[in-house]
Protein backbone atom coordinates (compact mmCIF):
# COMPACT_ATOMS: atom_id res chain seq x y z
CA UNK A 1 0.00 0.00 0.00
CA UNK A 2 1.25 3.23 -1.31
CA UNK A 3 2.54 5.86 1.93
CA UNK A 4 1.02 9.40 1.06
CA UNK A 5 4.22 11.52 1.92
CA UNK A 6 4.22 15.19 2.60
CA UNK A 7 4.97 16.14 -1.13
CA UNK A 8 2.10 14.65 -2.10
CA UNK A 9 -0.08 15.99 0.31
CA UNK A 10 1.57 19.22 -0.67
CA UNK A 11 0.50 18.55 -4.59
CA UNK A 12 -3.09 17.35 -3.94
CA UNK A 13 -3.69 20.44 -1.30
CA UNK A 14 -2.26 22.31 -4.70
CA UNK A 15 -4.41 20.50 -7.22
CA UNK A 16 -7.79 21.34 -4.97
CA UNK A 17 -6.80 25.08 -4.25
CA UNK A 18 -6.43 25.89 -8.27
CA UNK A 19 -9.36 23.98 -8.38
CA UNK A 20 -11.14 26.30 -6.05
CA UNK A 21 -9.88 29.49 -7.63
CA UNK A 22 -10.63 27.83 -11.38
CA UNK A 23 -14.54 27.84 -10.08
CA UNK A 24 -14.58 30.62 -8.12
CA UNK A 25 -12.91 33.05 -11.15
CA UNK A 26 -14.93 31.52 -13.35
CA UNK A 27 -19.04 32.96 -14.05
CA UNK A 28 -21.89 31.85 -15.44
CA UNK A 29 -21.67 33.45 -19.18
CA UNK A 30 -25.26 34.57 -18.84
CA UNK A 31 -25.72 38.35 -17.70
CA UNK A 32 -29.84 38.54 -18.10
CA UNK A 33 -30.57 39.92 -14.92
CA UNK A 34 -32.57 37.68 -11.88
CA UNK A 35 -36.04 36.90 -13.06
CA UNK A 36 -34.91 38.96 -16.40
CA UNK A 37 -36.74 36.51 -18.88
CA UNK A 38 -40.13 37.18 -17.55
CA UNK A 39 -42.83 38.25 -19.24
CA UNK A 40 -44.21 40.48 -16.48
CA UNK A 41 -42.64 43.48 -16.07
CA UNK A 42 -43.47 43.92 -12.12
CA UNK A 43 -41.74 40.57 -11.96
CA UNK A 44 -38.35 41.49 -13.72
CA UNK A 45 -38.28 44.65 -11.08
CA UNK A 46 -38.24 42.33 -7.90
CA UNK A 47 -34.67 42.15 -7.85
CA UNK A 48 -34.64 45.57 -7.76
CA UNK A 49 -36.95 46.07 -5.50
CA UNK A 50 -35.37 43.74 -3.01
CA UNK A 51 -31.60 45.47 -3.30
CA UNK A 52 -33.28 48.76 -2.62
CA UNK A 53 -34.96 47.61 -0.01
CA UNK A 54 -32.23 46.14 1.71
CA UNK A 55 -29.88 48.95 1.27
CA UNK A 56 -32.50 51.06 3.02
CA UNK A 57 -32.29 48.73 6.38
CA UNK A 58 -29.02 47.57 6.50
CA UNK A 59 -27.08 50.34 5.79
CA UNK A 60 -27.95 52.58 8.95
CA UNK A 61 -28.43 49.50 10.63
CA UNK A 62 -24.71 48.01 9.80
CA UNK A 63 -23.36 51.52 10.39
CA UNK A 64 -25.06 51.57 13.93
CA UNK A 65 -23.91 48.12 14.91
CA UNK A 66 -20.47 49.03 13.99
CA UNK A 67 -20.41 52.29 15.77
CA UNK A 68 -21.89 51.31 18.77
CA UNK A 69 -20.91 47.99 19.85
CA UNK A 70 -17.74 48.10 18.72
CA UNK A 71 -16.46 51.13 18.52
CA UNK A 72 -15.38 51.99 15.22
CA UNK A 73 -15.69 55.69 14.02
CA UNK A 74 -18.42 56.90 11.74
CA UNK A 75 -16.45 57.00 8.86
CA UNK A 76 -14.73 53.85 8.73
CA UNK A 77 -18.20 51.98 9.52
CA UNK A 78 -19.65 53.95 6.71
CA UNK A 79 -17.30 53.08 4.75
CA UNK A 80 -17.29 49.32 5.51
CA UNK A 81 -22.06 48.45 5.67
CA UNK A 82 -21.38 50.47 1.57
CA UNK A 83 -18.83 47.77 0.59
CA UNK A 84 -20.69 45.17 2.10
CA UNK A 85 -24.14 46.18 0.52
CA UNK A 86 -23.59 48.01 -2.44
CA UNK A 87 -22.53 44.65 -4.24
CA UNK A 88 -26.21 43.18 -4.16
CA UNK A 89 -27.13 45.31 -6.55
CA UNK A 90 -24.40 43.70 -8.85
CA UNK A 91 -25.45 40.81 -7.68
CA UNK A 92 -28.65 40.73 -9.57
CA UNK A 93 -26.97 40.26 -12.79
CA UNK A 94 -23.24 39.55 -12.03
CA UNK A 95 -23.22 37.39 -8.48
CA UNK A 96 -19.91 36.21 -8.48
CA UNK A 97 -18.30 39.18 -9.28
CA UNK A 98 -20.25 40.58 -6.26
CA UNK A 99 -19.11 37.62 -4.19
CA UNK A 100 -15.53 38.63 -4.60
CA UNK A 101 -16.46 41.93 -3.64
CA UNK A 102 -18.30 41.53 -0.26
CA UNK A 103 -16.17 38.42 0.46
CA UNK A 104 -13.01 40.17 1.91
CA UNK A 105 -15.20 43.04 2.96
CA UNK A 106 -16.64 40.93 5.71
CA UNK A 107 -12.67 39.58 6.57
CA UNK A 108 -11.69 43.27 6.71
CA UNK A 109 -14.73 44.12 9.07
CA UNK A 110 -14.12 41.21 11.43
CA UNK A 111 -10.45 42.09 11.70
CA UNK A 112 -11.57 45.98 12.34
CA UNK A 113 -13.78 44.96 14.93
CA UNK A 114 -11.77 42.78 16.87
CA UNK A 115 -9.44 45.20 18.16
CA UNK A 116 -12.39 47.59 19.30
CA UNK A 117 -13.89 46.71 22.50
CA UNK A 118 -16.55 44.54 21.72
CA UNK A 119 -19.38 46.13 25.02
CA UNK A 120 -22.08 43.56 23.77
CA UNK A 121 -23.33 41.60 20.36
CA UNK A 122 -21.46 38.88 18.11
CA UNK A 123 -18.42 38.49 16.91
CA UNK A 124 -16.74 38.11 14.20
CA UNK A 125 -20.47 38.42 11.82
CA UNK A 126 -23.37 40.96 12.94
CA UNK A 127 -26.41 40.54 11.80
CA UNK A 128 -26.16 42.92 9.00
CA UNK A 129 -23.52 41.23 7.60
CA UNK A 130 -25.09 38.12 7.73
CA UNK A 131 -28.11 38.97 6.04
CA UNK A 132 -26.68 41.04 3.39
CA UNK A 133 -23.77 37.69 2.51
CA UNK A 134 -27.07 35.40 2.66
CA UNK A 135 -29.37 37.29 -0.22
CA UNK A 136 -26.01 37.49 -1.94
CA UNK A 137 -25.39 33.55 -1.59
CA UNK A 138 -28.81 33.48 -2.61
CA UNK A 139 -28.09 35.26 -6.32
CA UNK A 140 -25.22 33.32 -6.63
CA UNK A 141 -27.45 30.33 -5.98
CA UNK A 142 -30.08 31.25 -8.83
CA UNK A 143 -27.63 32.28 -11.55
CA UNK A 144 -24.24 29.61 -11.18
CA UNK A 145 -23.21 26.32 -11.42
CA UNK A 146 -23.15 23.79 -9.00
CA UNK A 147 -19.46 23.81 -8.89
CA UNK A 148 -18.89 27.11 -8.18
CA UNK A 149 -21.82 26.69 -5.43
CA UNK A 150 -19.45 24.15 -3.72
CA UNK A 151 -16.40 26.49 -4.10
CA UNK A 152 -17.82 29.72 -2.31
CA UNK A 153 -19.61 27.73 -0.20
CA UNK A 154 -16.49 26.09 0.97
CA UNK A 155 -14.47 29.12 0.26
CA UNK A 156 -16.85 31.09 3.08
CA UNK A 157 -16.09 27.88 5.55
CA UNK A 158 -12.27 28.56 4.92
CA UNK A 159 -12.54 32.69 5.31
CA UNK A 160 -14.49 31.84 8.49
CA UNK A 161 -12.12 29.37 9.99
CA UNK A 162 -9.13 31.79 9.17
CA UNK A 163 -11.15 34.68 10.46
CA UNK A 164 -11.41 33.24 13.98
CA UNK A 165 -8.55 31.16 14.67
CA UNK A 166 -5.57 32.42 12.60
CA UNK A 167 -4.02 35.23 14.14
CA UNK A 168 -7.13 37.53 15.19
CA UNK A 169 -7.60 37.77 19.02
CA UNK A 170 -10.84 37.07 19.62
CA UNK A 171 -12.25 33.49 19.35
CA UNK A 172 -15.56 33.54 17.34
CA UNK A 173 -18.63 32.44 18.53
CA UNK A 174 -21.91 30.75 17.85
CA UNK A 175 -22.62 33.05 14.71
CA UNK A 176 -19.39 31.82 12.85
CA UNK A 177 -21.61 28.37 12.32
CA UNK A 178 -24.40 30.20 11.85
CA UNK A 179 -23.05 31.70 8.98
CA UNK A 180 -21.65 28.44 7.81
CA UNK A 181 -24.69 26.37 7.90
CA UNK A 182 -26.95 29.60 6.76
CA UNK A 183 -24.59 29.61 4.18
CA UNK A 184 -24.84 26.09 2.89
CA UNK A 185 -29.04 25.53 3.36
CA UNK A 186 -29.06 29.23 0.95
CA UNK A 187 -27.00 28.07 -1.63
CA UNK A 188 -28.53 24.72 -1.74
CA UNK A 189 -32.07 26.78 -2.22
CA UNK A 190 -31.14 28.92 -4.73
CA UNK A 191 -30.04 26.04 -6.67
CA UNK A 192 -32.77 23.59 -6.38
CA UNK A 193 -34.78 26.67 -7.37
CA UNK A 194 -32.74 27.28 -10.37
CA UNK A 195 -32.41 23.58 -11.30
CA UNK A 196 -36.40 23.24 -11.12
CA UNK A 197 -36.75 25.96 -13.41
CA UNK A 198 -34.26 24.87 -15.94
CA UNK A 199 -36.09 21.65 -15.42
CA UNK A 200 -39.22 22.85 -16.45
CA UNK A 201 -38.05 25.26 -19.23
CA UNK A 202 -36.71 21.99 -20.90
CA UNK A 203 -39.61 20.64 -20.62
CA UNK A 204 -42.04 23.33 -21.70
CA UNK A 205 -39.22 23.56 -25.16
CA UNK A 206 -39.42 19.53 -25.21
CA UNK A 207 -43.44 19.44 -25.27
CA UNK A 208 -43.13 22.38 -28.26
CA UNK A 209 -40.98 20.12 -30.30
CA UNK A 210 -43.09 17.22 -29.53
CA UNK A 211 -46.26 19.04 -30.49
CA UNK A 212 -44.61 20.25 -33.82
CA UNK A 213 -43.44 16.93 -34.24
CA UNK A 214 -46.66 15.15 -34.13
CA UNK A 215 -48.57 18.05 -36.02
CA UNK A 216 -45.60 17.17 -39.10
CA UNK A 217 -46.24 13.62 -38.20
CA UNK A 218 -49.80 14.04 -38.92
CA UNK A 219 -49.51 15.90 -42.14
CA UNK A 220 -47.33 13.85 -43.64
CA UNK A 221 -49.44 10.78 -42.89
CA UNK A 222 -52.37 12.46 -44.38
CA UNK A 223 -50.47 13.60 -47.44
CA UNK A 224 -49.23 9.93 -47.42
CA UNK A 225 -52.62 8.82 -47.75
CA UNK A 226 -53.66 11.40 -50.48
CA UNK A 227 -51.41 10.07 -52.49
CA UNK A 228 -52.61 6.60 -52.46
CA UNK A 229 -55.85 7.58 -53.03
CA UNK A 230 -54.46 9.85 -56.14
CA UNK A 231 -52.57 7.24 -57.43
CA UNK A 232 -56.24 5.48 -57.60
CA UNK A 233 -58.20 8.52 -59.12
CA UNK A 234 -54.69 9.01 -61.76
CA UNK A 235 -54.71 5.17 -62.40
CA UNK A 236 -58.39 5.41 -63.71
CA UNK A 237 -57.83 7.92 -66.35
CA UNK A 238 -54.32 6.32 -67.55
CA UNK A 239 -56.52 3.03 -67.75
CA UNK A 240 -58.82 4.90 -69.89
CA UNK A 241 -55.86 6.33 -72.21
CA UNK A 242 -54.13 2.88 -72.56
CA UNK A 243 -57.31 0.79 -73.72
CA UNK A 244 -59.26 4.24 -75.97
CA UNK A 245 -54.89 4.11 -77.49
CA UNK A 246 -54.92 0.56 -78.22
CA UNK A 247 -58.57 -0.67 -79.68
CA UNK A 248 -58.60 2.68 -81.70
CA UNK A 249 -56.99 0.76 -84.69
CA UNK A 250 -59.65 -1.73 -84.73
CA UNK A 251 -62.86 0.93 -83.69
CA UNK A 252 -61.93 3.22 -86.60
CA UNK A 253 -61.68 1.95 -90.11
CA UNK A 254 -59.43 3.71 -92.69
CA UNK A 255 -56.91 4.89 -89.88
CA UNK A 256 -53.13 5.19 -91.72
CA UNK A 257 -50.31 3.10 -90.38
CA UNK A 258 -48.42 6.16 -88.94
CA UNK A 259 -51.36 6.92 -87.12
CA UNK A 260 -51.90 3.31 -85.73
CA UNK A 261 -48.21 3.35 -84.61
CA UNK A 262 -48.56 6.56 -82.58
CA UNK A 263 -51.81 5.17 -81.12
CA UNK A 264 -49.68 2.32 -80.22
CA UNK A 265 -47.18 4.47 -79.09
CA UNK A 266 -49.60 6.26 -76.80
CA UNK A 267 -51.12 2.96 -75.29
CA UNK A 268 -47.43 1.61 -74.22
CA UNK A 269 -46.63 4.89 -72.88
CA UNK A 270 -49.81 5.01 -70.68
CA UNK A 271 -48.89 1.36 -69.34
CA UNK A 272 -45.71 2.31 -68.27
CA UNK A 273 -46.79 4.94 -66.59
CA UNK A 274 -49.15 3.02 -64.73
CA UNK A 275 -46.80 0.55 -63.88
CA UNK A 276 -44.02 3.02 -62.69
CA UNK A 277 -46.90 4.43 -60.11
CA UNK A 278 -47.61 0.57 -59.04
CA UNK A 279 -44.21 0.54 -58.30
CA UNK A 280 -44.32 3.73 -56.79
CA UNK A 281 -47.43 3.00 -54.57
CA UNK A 282 -45.21 0.44 -53.17
CA UNK A 283 -43.50 2.42 -50.88
CA UNK A 284 -46.29 4.83 -49.32
CA UNK A 285 -48.57 1.33 -48.68
CA UNK A 286 -47.94 -1.11 -46.14
CA UNK A 287 -49.30 -4.34 -44.50
CA UNK A 288 -51.88 -2.52 -42.82
CA UNK A 289 -53.44 -0.43 -46.09
CA UNK A 290 -54.84 -3.14 -47.50
CA UNK A 291 -58.29 -2.26 -46.66
CA UNK A 292 -57.07 1.36 -48.87
CA UNK A 293 -56.81 -0.96 -52.39
CA UNK A 294 -60.89 -0.72 -52.80
CA UNK A 295 -62.14 1.87 -54.60
CA UNK A 296 -62.18 4.84 -53.69
CA UNK A 297 -65.58 6.43 -52.61
CA UNK A 298 -67.17 10.36 -54.05
CA UNK A 299 -70.23 11.99 -53.87
CA UNK A 300 -72.29 8.80 -54.75
CA UNK A 301 -71.94 7.16 -51.52
CA UNK A 302 -72.99 10.45 -49.70
CA UNK A 303 -76.11 8.33 -48.48
CA UNK A 304 -74.71 5.60 -47.37
CA UNK A 305 -72.35 7.50 -45.20
CA UNK A 306 -74.88 9.96 -43.84
CA UNK A 307 -77.23 6.27 -43.34
CA UNK A 308 -74.01 5.22 -40.98
CA UNK A 309 -73.74 8.11 -39.28
CA UNK A 310 -77.46 8.30 -38.88
CA UNK A 311 -77.34 4.58 -36.96
CA UNK A 312 -74.87 6.27 -34.62
CA UNK A 313 -77.57 8.55 -33.05
CA UNK A 314 -76.72 11.42 -34.82
CA UNK A 315 -79.38 13.23 -37.17
CA UNK A 316 -77.88 14.60 -40.48
CA UNK A 317 -80.17 15.81 -43.31
CA UNK A 318 -77.93 15.59 -47.11
CA UNK A 319 -79.03 18.15 -49.63
CA UNK A 320 -77.20 17.63 -53.14
CA UNK A 321 -78.18 19.59 -56.30
CA UNK A 322 -79.57 16.69 -58.77
CA UNK A 323 -76.99 15.91 -61.03
CA UNK A 324 -74.13 17.59 -59.61
CA UNK A 325 -72.45 13.89 -58.75
CA UNK A 326 -71.75 13.35 -62.58
CA UNK A 327 -70.49 16.95 -62.94
CA UNK A 328 -68.25 16.32 -60.04
CA UNK A 329 -64.37 15.07 -60.91
CA UNK A 330 -63.05 11.62 -59.27
CA UNK A 331 -60.40 13.73 -57.44
CA UNK A 332 -62.98 16.35 -56.12
CA UNK A 333 -65.34 13.94 -55.15
CA UNK A 334 -62.83 12.02 -53.35
CA UNK A 335 -62.24 15.61 -51.31
CA UNK A 336 -65.87 15.66 -50.37
CA UNK A 337 -66.46 12.58 -49.48
CA UNK A 338 -63.31 12.84 -46.64
CA UNK A 339 -64.03 16.00 -45.65
CA UNK A 340 -67.66 15.26 -44.78
CA UNK A 341 -66.94 12.05 -43.40
CA UNK A 342 -63.81 13.77 -41.00
CA UNK A 343 -66.90 16.49 -40.32
CA UNK A 344 -69.38 13.79 -39.18
CA UNK A 345 -67.02 11.52 -37.05
CA UNK A 346 -66.08 15.09 -35.03
CA UNK A 347 -70.05 15.33 -34.53
CA UNK A 348 -70.29 11.67 -33.44
CA UNK A 349 -67.05 12.14 -30.97
CA UNK A 350 -67.91 15.69 -29.54
CA UNK A 351 -71.86 17.00 -29.55
CA UNK A 352 -73.56 13.27 -29.91
CA UNK A 353 -77.13 13.23 -31.29
CA UNK A 354 -76.62 16.81 -32.66
CA UNK A 355 -78.83 17.75 -35.12
CA UNK A 356 -76.57 18.02 -38.52
CA UNK A 357 -76.88 19.28 -42.02
CA UNK A 358 -74.75 19.06 -44.87
CA UNK A 359 -75.40 20.68 -48.03
CA UNK A 360 -73.46 20.14 -51.61
CA UNK A 361 -74.41 22.74 -54.54
CA UNK A 362 -72.79 24.38 -57.52
CA UNK A 363 -71.88 27.66 -58.10
CA UNK A 364 -70.92 28.24 -61.21
CA UNK A 365 -67.10 27.03 -61.95
CA UNK A 366 -67.04 26.18 -57.89
CA UNK A 367 -68.27 23.41 -55.38
CA UNK A 368 -69.84 24.90 -52.29
CA UNK A 369 -69.92 22.23 -49.47
CA UNK A 370 -71.18 23.22 -45.95
CA UNK A 371 -71.68 20.57 -42.96
CA UNK A 372 -73.48 22.57 -40.04
CA UNK A 373 -74.22 20.84 -36.53
CA UNK A 374 -76.19 22.59 -33.89
CA UNK A 375 -75.63 22.30 -29.90
CA UNK A 376 -76.63 18.52 -28.69
CA UNK A 377 -79.68 17.94 -27.72
CA UNK A 378 -78.86 17.54 -23.81
CA UNK A 379 -75.80 18.44 -21.90
CA UNK A 380 -73.59 15.46 -22.80
CA UNK A 381 -69.74 14.94 -22.03
CA UNK A 382 -67.77 14.54 -25.40
CA UNK A 383 -66.32 11.08 -25.81
CA UNK A 384 -63.12 12.72 -26.31
CA UNK A 385 -63.10 14.85 -23.43
CA UNK A 386 -60.63 13.23 -21.40
CA UNK A 387 -58.42 13.51 -24.03
CA UNK A 388 -56.74 15.52 -26.23
CA UNK A 389 -57.78 15.29 -29.84
CA UNK A 390 -55.46 13.71 -32.62
CA UNK A 391 -55.58 17.12 -34.53
CA UNK A 392 -55.79 14.66 -37.64
CA UNK A 393 -59.03 16.07 -38.83
CA UNK A 394 -58.24 19.44 -39.74
CA UNK A 395 -55.11 18.63 -40.37
CA UNK A 396 -56.85 16.11 -43.32
CA UNK A 397 -59.29 18.64 -44.47
CA UNK A 398 -56.73 21.19 -45.08
CA UNK A 399 -54.78 19.21 -47.14
CA UNK A 400 -57.48 17.64 -48.93
CA UNK A 401 -58.76 21.35 -50.14
CA UNK A 402 -55.48 22.45 -50.88
CA UNK A 403 -54.62 19.36 -52.96
CA UNK A 404 -57.45 20.99 -55.29
CA UNK A 405 -56.80 24.56 -54.67
CA UNK A 406 -59.77 25.19 -52.90
CA UNK A 407 -60.60 26.73 -49.71
CA UNK A 408 -61.75 25.61 -46.25
CA UNK A 409 -63.08 27.93 -43.30
CA UNK A 410 -64.37 26.05 -40.18
CA UNK A 411 -65.07 26.92 -36.39
CA UNK A 412 -67.87 27.64 -34.03
CA UNK A 413 -71.59 29.12 -34.13
CA UNK A 414 -72.70 31.65 -31.80
CA UNK A 415 -75.20 29.37 -31.09
CA UNK A 416 -72.96 26.70 -29.48
CA UNK A 417 -72.57 24.44 -32.97
CA UNK A 418 -69.98 23.95 -35.57
CA UNK A 419 -69.20 24.87 -38.75
CA UNK A 420 -67.08 23.64 -41.71
CA UNK A 421 -67.17 25.35 -45.09
CA UNK A 422 -65.28 24.20 -48.41
CA UNK A 423 -65.32 25.93 -52.10
CA UNK A 424 -63.88 23.34 -54.39
CA UNK A 425 -62.80 24.06 -58.00
CA UNK A 426 -65.65 22.70 -60.36
CA UNK A 427 -63.58 21.85 -63.61
CA UNK A 428 -65.74 19.31 -65.58
CA UNK A 429 -63.25 17.14 -67.31
CA UNK A 430 -63.93 15.73 -70.82
CA UNK A 431 -66.37 12.52 -70.49
CA UNK A 432 -64.34 9.56 -71.72
CA UNK A 433 -66.02 7.26 -74.85
CA UNK A 434 -64.70 3.95 -73.86
CA UNK A 435 -65.16 3.13 -69.45
CA UNK A 436 -62.39 1.72 -68.20
CA UNK A 437 -61.98 -0.01 -65.05
CA UNK A 438 -60.33 0.89 -62.09
CA UNK A 439 -57.18 -1.00 -61.48
CA UNK A 440 -56.91 -2.90 -57.88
Amino acid sequence: MKTLTAADARRFAARQLRTLRQHLTSPSEDDTPLLGNSRRRWVRRIPYAVAIILQASLIPTGITTLVGFYDVVLPVAAALTVALTIPLFLAITRPLAAWWISAPTLVLTATITARHHQLTGSWPWTAPMIISYLFLLLALGLRERRATLIAVWVATLLLTVLTTTLGLPRAGDGTTVLLIALSGAVLLLGWAVRDRAVARRLLTEQEQISEVERERRTLLEERARIARELHDVVAHHMSVIAVQAASAPYRIEGVPADAAEEFTAIAGTARESLAEMRRLLGVLRSEETAGERAPQPGVDRLDQLVETVGRAGVPVELSVDEGLAELVPQAVGLSVYRIVQEALANVVRHAPGARTWVSLSADGPELRLTVVNAPPPHRTESLEASAEGTGHGLVGMRERVRLVDGSLDTGPLADGGFKVAAVLPLDRPERPDTPGEQPV
